[in-house]
């Protein structure tokens, strides 16, 4: 592949993982209002693997695995979608879409900390101005006592954080894992895997199941974007710029994901767009600036 088309595709993949990701958020809160979270999950990233594997087989590529490929992909198909996407969209029973994402925009700090402790990779100066700057629109973002409001509020606040540090954990491992170097392959294993756990952890919690058929429309929509868009279209780009892109890089999407969510959120669910979060999400964008652009 020549380097110009290498150079679209990387530039499409961050669009991918910048908006659709930023819509997801949306997308689950509104699923998650009639739909339990892990029956949610389980079922969005079963009908997504199983669509990846049919149209990677109708494409010729090969959907053999090794051994350690499987170890691998179970692993991080845990620490991407079982809790860090199954546990946020429990989290977000509690707290508003938007607000979610903003919390999950400390990602890039976690993931250059812990770049620092496994790889013992130094900060770059703009690196940690970016950092720094993140970490004070997150000061204001956090601080909005209209938006934390009670324990479970609390609760979900605290959970999403270990989420994130699960997501940037992983986001480290995959860069130099032994994975299926399809990326589209690679992608449907993870999630094939995830969803058997998450399908799994439903039943064990109790969670009532219910068919599409008797969802209404909105989820239903809900659903079929996560599926298609969410899940094989957006998963598929941050596998393939893991690979391609310095992780820290990648890791920008949780800083402009917010600024989707947070505006959709406010559009469609009148959720609670206060002047503090616009000017929260202003210095989180320009921390992305910082980590993303060259010297």
């Amino acid at each position: 592949m020549s380097k110009l088309n290498t150079k679209a595709l990387v530039i499409i993949a961050f669009i991918a993982i910048y908006i659709i990701w930023g819509s997801t958020y949306l997308l689950n809160k509104i699923s998650v209002s009639e739909l339990p979270p892990f029956f949610l999950a389980g079922i969005r990233f079963l009908m997504a693997s199983l669509l990846i594997f049919g149209i990677a087989k109708a494409s010729g590529f090969s959907l053999k695995i090794t051994k350690q490929q499987l170890i691998n992909s179970s692993f991080v198909g845990f620490l991407f979608l079982v809790y860090g996407n199954g546990v946020f969209v429990w989290a977000l029973k509690y707290i508003d879409s938007g607000f979610g994402a903003l919390l999950a925009s400390t990602q890039p700090l976690f993931v250059l900390l812990l770049m620092r402790l496994i790889d013992n990779k130094k900060m770059k100066p703009k690196s940690l101005i970016g950092v720094g700057l993140g970490i004070i629109g997150m000061y204001l973002l956090v601080s909005q006592q209209d938006l934390v409001t009670d324990e479970d509020t609390l609760l979900g606040v605290f959970m999403i954080f270990t989420c994130v540090f699960g997501w940037s954990y992983g986001s480290v491992f995959v860069a130099k894992a032994d994975l299926p170097k399809n990326y589209f392959v690679s992608t449907g294993y993870q999630m094939l895997i995830a969803s058997i756990m998450l399908l799994f952890t439903s039943l064990s919690f109790g969670e009532p199941w219910s068919s599409p058929i008797d969802w209404s429309l909105n989820v239903q929509l809900s659903m079929l974007a996560l599926i298609t868009f969410g899940s094989i279209g957006a998963f598929t780009a941050f596998n393939y710029l893991l690979k391609l892109v310095s992780t820290e890089k990648v890791a920008t999407s949780a800083y402009v994901n917010p600024i989707v969510a947070m505006f959709l959120g406010w559009y469609v669910l009148d959720e609670v767009l206060s002047t503090q979060s616009i000017i929260a999400a202003t210095v989180l964008l320009t921390g992305v600036y910082f980590i993303t652009s060259k010297k």
